[in-house]
């Protein structure tokens, strides 16, 4: 007997630098990772409320010679570990090595997957089975917006951290200023969305 296909679920995408992490510039290393506040506490109810967890993250220092994919892969093992100790289980996490100006070799060329291209959004969604209009957004930068926006993610969040930031750029995107305001906007959503449902 076969079994049915399980239906497409829910995910939170996650930014890395400035999100996961506060961004120091081209952390790849443990010893230069800060945690943003409240990261752990928004990831665990994500998990809690149905959605998978993703983190997109474009990575122009391999493209500029920083640090190669070995050490990238390293730290995202890394990273994998240390959230898993926090009660943190990560679905995937996609990256981009690609810088289409400052690339060094194969490296530098425009691609589909840099944000604010939707295509490590769209991958994910491919390779995990995921409902993108039930799926959220969050990032520190136009392009994660952009690159949820084109990718068709339901629920579109701004982290503006600090102060002196813009606004968010349009109507469709909610403004969050610390992880603890994303946390209750996400909430939000999946009460409305039935983020712990599988439809079909």
């Amino acid at each position: 007997m076969t079994m049915p296909a399980a239906a497409p679920r829910p995910a939170l995408f996650l930014d890395r630098d400035g999100v996961v992490n506060v961004n120091h510039g081209y952390v790849h290393r443990a010893e230069d990772t800060q945690f943003m506040p409240g990261i752990f506490e928004l990831c665990r109810s994500a998990q809690d409320a149905g959605c998978g967890l993703v983190i997109v993250t474009n990575q122009a220092g391999i493209a500029r010679g920083y640090y190669n994919t070995a050490q990238y892969h390293a730290y995202s093992g890394w990273l994998r570990g240390t959230l898993a100790a926090q009660g943190v289980l990560l679905d995937g996490i996609y990256h981009c090595p690609h810088h289409p100006e400052s690339g060094v070799g194969a490296w530098r060329r425009a691609c589909a997957c840099r944000k604010p291209a939707p295509g490590m959004i769209l991958q994910a969604a491919r390779d995990l089975g995921l409902d993108l209009a039930r799926s959220a957004v969050l990032g520190d930068s136009l392009s994660d917006i952009e690159a949820g926006r084109r990718a068709g993610v339901g629920l579109l969040m701004m982290l503006r951290a600090h102060t002196d930031a813009a606004p968010a750029p349009s109507a469709d995107v909610q403004t969050v200023h610390d992880l603890a305001g994303a946390r209750e906007t996400l909430q939000s959503w999946c009460a409305r969305h039935d983020c712990s449902e599988h439809p079909g």
